[in-house]
């Protein structure tokens, strides 16, 4: 009997069927390998392009990048791939049909973002014509310069204080221009600002000007670059004739010297930062 078995066994493990899926099972591991291979450089070009779209892309049109957990998320749905489990080497084809469903999802995720960034540079134009890039005043020779963005000693309270925007000292009833196109938002008196303008430009930007003497403009309008809008003046916390000039990017003050290159050549802008950066005068 036990001779028998050994027959019976030596027959089904050893004939030609058997060699055959063995044969089989071999191939598909080895195409498996192939395919393995070739999804690692398709994932490592995808992962370039995705670095490329957060890291330049997408910051220069100033897009949020995307988090990478959005990107890389896989599915957790183990029923997805319940109709594999009862093929032979059900593991091989679930390994491989969960990567490319991952891949898929990124290439799905990266055509979005595409989308967005064609829109986004479609509205190009647009957007260099509002956002604030030329000086309020006129001050080629950067004479008016007084004091920039960041902490300063306050000229009224003599404490230290962020400061958040610029000041340029001007006379009385030097003109005011806006810095880029966009609607008025706001005309008037302010605490601590005197007279007032705000201008909303799109894109997330503001541009505040304050302490005027005279407002030429009002809420509702449109304005374009280079428009006069107000005059210098003195009015509100302010100890002399001066324009505080703010730009805010999503409710929040930034740098405005990083804004005039429209207006300064590169020479001009290192000698404005040098000014700006070493000036202790402030007016508000």
């Amino acid at each position: 009997m036990g001779i028998a078995l050994f027959f019976v066994f030596s027959f089904l493990f050893n004939s030609p069927r058997e060699k055959e899926l063995i044969n089989e099972n071999k191939s598909l591991k080895a195409q498996y390998g192939i395919l393995n291979k070739r999804m690692d450089v398709v994932q490592d070009v995808l992962t370039d392009i995705q670095q490329r779209d957060n890291n330049l892309y997408r910051v220069l049109y100033q897009a949020d990048p995307i988090d990478e957990s959005v990107r890389t998320a896989s599915y957790n749905s183990t029923s997805r791939y319940k109709d594999l489990a009862n093929m032979s080497n059900s593991k091989l084809m679930i390994d491989m049909t969960s990567r490319l469903d991952v891949i898929a999802k990124q290439l799905y995720i990266q055509s979005n973002s595409f989308d967005e960034i064609v829109d986004l540079a479609k509205q190009n134009e647009l957007r260099l014509q509002s956002i604030p890039a030329i000086q309020p005043i006129l001050n080629k020779d950067l004479k008016r310069t007084a004091s920039g963005f960041g902490m300063r000693l306050d000229p009224v309270y003599k404490i230290l204080k962020f400061h958040e925007g610029m000041d340029f000292t001007a006379p009385i009833g030097t003109e005011i221009f806006a810095t880029g196109n966009g609607t008025v938002i706001f005309t008037g008196w302010q605490q601590g600002y005197g007279n007032t303008i705000k201008i909303d430009h799109g894109f997330g930007y503001q541009t505040w000007y304050a302490h005027l003497n005279n407002i030429i403009t009002k809420a509702g309008r449109k304005v374009t670059r280079g428009e006069v809008i107000g005059k210098v003046g003195n009015t509100g916390k302010s100890t002399g004739p001066h324009l505080h000039y703010e730009v805010r990017y999503r409710g929040k003050p930034v740098d405005p010297r990083n804004y005039y290159f429209m207006d300064l050549s590169p020479a001009e802008y290192d000698k404005m930062i040098q000014i700006s950066s070493t000036s202790g005068q402030v007016f508000d």
